[in-house]
């Protein structure tokens, strides 16, 4: 619909990420009108490659809201991992200890299936290569967001209820707030990871990570011809520093263990350094503004979390505005941020207890890497204390 001084709608979802496609599906299937604003192209984002664990609760979540498509219900689901110290593999079955398992499925495939429900099956309002994105007003009754039309270069404009700022923590929607209206509280690990996509199959069944004095290694599926990779690396650290048979001889030695098959190896066509650092913001919300996602939180990718929380806030977002468009009720975008921050946290804290282990034996310090060998002896030969863990895993038992 159009007004005097440009268009209005009911959300403005900036973002075209996990959190903004879902929330916009979602609040599409409710009669909710929304705009999703995406800088990139759709090509970009749909090839885009990034994590790649779902937990079943997640799925199941998108299932019951008719989100889950025949990939993502066909996909590989996985209910251990094996963790490789001192040449002997441990492995944690956590799918047997928790009642529920990972599902396989890298995000530009969840992303590839959310854009085609929106915009080609829902009709959904989705705008890609969006500039100069700016969002406005938010104290007000009535925001909006502007940029860039790609197409003609002209600023559109356009009005709203409520802005859902999806875009991450250099988008436009944080950027919005003013100082001292969100307060970020940051931990940094330390520590840098080359992740590293090779084409070559999968080694294990299963998600390795390697403990070893030079260094952390993870070996995880994404398919049956292409496998992730991370290495332990300094901070800041050159991908150009990591040539072929460098990466090779080091995932080798740190995945190395008795008895374990060799590598299957390959080219490795994506290198890139991750500076390992979380950050959380609080609150979620600004007045007529909702982070979600990346804009709100981030989980270093120790224990595969980002995904599924970016969900979690688009699942809670979306019952949020359908209980105040439906019944003007309230109380859901009031009580948005400590819902979510509630598994946040959880998932903050088990991210960590968990980076202690795979880091702890490359720390250097010999008691941080005695610390990390029980941690990793209990909760692979204890049952109670393995199922405590695998409830934070898989994040059945994150909502307290």
């Amino acid at each position: 619909m159009s007004t005097p001084g440009g268009e209005t709608t009911s959300v403005v979802i900036v973002g075209a990420g996990p959190a903004g496609l879902t929330l916009a599906n979602l609040l599409q299937s409710e009669g909710v009108g929304c705009v999703l604003l995406e800088a990139e192209s759709r090509e970009f984002i749909e090839a885009l490659p990034r994590a790649g664990f779902l937990e079943e609760w997640a799925v199941r979540a998108l299932e019951r809201r008719g989100l889950a498509g025949p990939g993502l219900l066909g996909a590989e689901a996985q209910g251990d991992c094996e963790f490789r110290l001192d040449g002997t593999r441990h492995v944690f079955r956590y799918g047997a200890l928790s009642g529920q398992r990972h599902i396989v499925y890298p995000q530009q495939f969840l992303v590839t299936d959310l854009v085609r429900a929106f915009a080609d099956e829902a009709g959904g309002d989705v705008r890609f290569g969006a500039r100069d994105v700016a969002v406005h007003g938010i104290r007000t009754s009535r925001p909006s967001v502007s940029y860039t039309d790609p197409e003609t270069g002209q600023q559109r404009t356009v009005s709203c209820d409520f802005v859902a700022g999806c875009d991450g923590a250099r988008g436009s929607s944080r950027t919005a707030i003013p100082d001292g209206g969100i307060e970020v509280f940051r931990h940094n690990l330390g520590v840098g990871w080359l992740a590293l996509l090779a084409e070559a199959p999968p080694s294990a069944e299963r998600v390795v990570f390697g403990l070893h004095p030079q260094g952390f290694a993870a070996h995880m599926a994404r398919g049956p011809q292409v496998t992730r990779y991370y290495l332990e690396c300094p901070p800041g650290d050159s991908p150009d520093n990591w040539p072929h048979e460098r990466v090779w001889s080091e995932l080798r030695t740190r995945l190395g263990a008795r008895d374990a098959e060799p590598l299957n190896e390959g080219d490795v066509i994506e290198r890139r350094v991750l500076d390992m650092h979380n950050y959380v913001v609080e609150p979620m919300t600004y007045g007529r503004l909702h982070l979600a996602g990346d804009a709100a939180h981030l989980v270093a990718p120790v224990a595969a979390k980002g995904m599924n929380l970016a969900l979690n806030d688009a699942l809670l977002l979306a019952d949020a505005f359908r209980a105040y468009y439906r019944e003007g009720d309230e109380s859901g975008l009031e009580g948005y941020s400590d819902a979510c921050l509630r598994r946040v946290w959880q998932y903050q804290d088990f991210n960590r207890w968990v980076s202690e282990i795979v880091h702890g034996p490359s720390s250097g310090d010999p008691f941080r890497a005695g610390v990390a060998a029980a941690r990793l002896r209990r909760m692979t030969r204890s049952e109670k204390a393995g199922r405590a863990v695998a409830g934070l895993y898989i994040g059945s038992d994150a909502d307290h």
